[in-house]
């Protein structure tokens, strides 16, 4: 019977161990394809030290264990222990050929600019679950990330480590839950939008009307409002979607303007991500009646000739006849809140009354104005629904509820003393 083989303290090996002579333990497998492999410890067991001036690294019978539990599971250990974040997701992101442009341009630059040099850096089997959330808190503590910016990363990380699950890469998806702890122990909501209140987009839009500086804008915003469009939606819009003999607007594509994973912003025009995006809405005669102005003055001193993905003929561009951004239209309404309330402060400082200013909103909210409007007048929910372009009905009736709620409350007290209950 042959003697069994020993390392340099005399403790018996097991089969595909040994010790070379620099006292480092080796350890001798075939992986799942039948080639042979190699792994490496300074340390047999967990109680042995590690070499003077050697690197920490867990023990050979630790990583057998866990060798042997990854081939029971059709882990590849080889790969995984060679392959990083960076390697799986740039194999993985060339492989999605159904996201939009736009959509591919948009993860790309944010996870060059927040995961590559970071997290993307380490190997992907060692990436725990808590090394996502602190990665996820640091972008909130070092970056003032809000939940939707977190989850824009969560979004483009979480479908990368559920393909290395099902590759056999790692065993658990480490982004599984991690938005949801994060939220509850932030106590993080996405904050509720409100609508203006019927008194202050009237104010909003007589103050507009009747600025100088700002009556230019009054198309864009009685558009907006009187739509209940998307801000893309309505800065893509070009003279053909409009057909002023039926009084009908088409919503067809998008205009955006987004960095790139370059770094520099451009614009694009995208379609709807889902069919509920693709919808005709009914003008308003105001709307109507601005649009055709508009359309009058362009006739007479050029339309738009500017081209975005082979799209032209916009109906809104800014004094250098470019296209305008979302970013642009929200620092203006920024503007017009501003000078409008100083306006209301200068008021009730003569009528020696407190001041009835306007809350500050974006272009967002005057699509959430639109909507409020709609359900306020409107009792067909899939009419609202198709109007506004929702995907989910559920979207719809959040508004719906929020915005009836003041009709019922006013209902039950017009009926106050009229039903007869005892």
């Amino acid at each position: 019977m042959s003697e069994k083989r020993r390392d340099k303290k005399g403790r018996i090996l097991r089969d595909g161990e040994s010790q070379r002579p620099d006292g480092k333990y080796e350890y001798k497998y075939s992986d799942a394809n039948g080639i042979r492999r190699s792994v490496y410890s300074w340390r047999l067991v967990e109680t042995d030290k590690i070499p003077t001036g050697k690197r920490y690294c867990i023990s050979l019978r630790e990583i057998e264990k866990n060798l042997s539990k990854d081939i029971d599971d059709g882990i590849d250990f080889h790969k995984a222990r060679r392959v990083t974040l960076n390697d799986f997701y740039d194999a993985y992101i060339e492989t999605k050929y159904e996201l939009k442009s736009s959509t591919r341009a948009n993860y790309k630059y944010m996870y060059k600019k927040y995961v590559r040099e970071s997290i993307g850096a380490h190997k992907i089997s060692g990436i725990k679950y808590s090394d996502i959330k602190k990665f996820y808190i640091s972008l909130i503590r070092d970056f003032g990330f809000k939940p939707n910016s977190v989850e824009i990363i969560q979004t483009i990380l979480h479908p990368v480590f559920t393909s290395a699950v099902r590759d056999g890469i790692i065993r658990i998806n480490p982004t599984d839950n991690v938005i949801a702890e994060i939220k509850k122990s932030h106590n993080w909501e996405k904050p509720k939008r409100h609508a203006l209140t019927v008194s202050q987009q009237n104010r909003f839009i007589e103050f507009v009307s009747s600025s100088k500086t700002y009556k230019n804008w009054l198309t864009l915003i009685s558009t907006l409002l009187g739509t209940g469009c998307r801000i893309g939606e309505i800065l893509g819009l070009r003279w053909e979607d409009c057909d002023f003999e039926t009084g009908i607007i088409s919503i067809n594509h998008n205009l955006i303007y987004r960095a790139q994973e370059t770094g520099v912003c451009e614009y694009h025009i995208t379609t709807p991500k889902t069919k509920a995006g693709e919808r005709i809405i009914p003008m308003f005669n105001d709307v109507k009646r601005m649009l055709e102005k508009e359309y009058e003055r362009q006739k007479e001193n050029g339309f738009n000739e500017f081209i975005i993905d082979g799209y032209t003929n916009f109906i809104f561009r800014n004094r250098f006849d470019e296209p305008l951004n979302p970013h642009v239209v929200n620092r203006v309404i920024e503007r017009m809140i501003r000078d409008a309330n100083m306006i209301e402060e200068e008021v009730a400082k003569v009528e020696k009354r407190e001041p009835v200013l306007l809350p500050h909103f974006s272009c967002h909210h005057l699509r959430h104005t639109f909507c409020t409007r709609l359900c306020e007048n409107e009792t067909n929910i899939k009419v609202i629904q198709e109007i506004m372009g929702h995907k989910s009905i559920e979207t719809t009736m959040d508004v719906y509820n929020e915005a009836t709620k003041e009709k019922k409350i006013e209902s039950f007290a017009a009926l106050e003393g009229k039903i007869r209950l005892s």
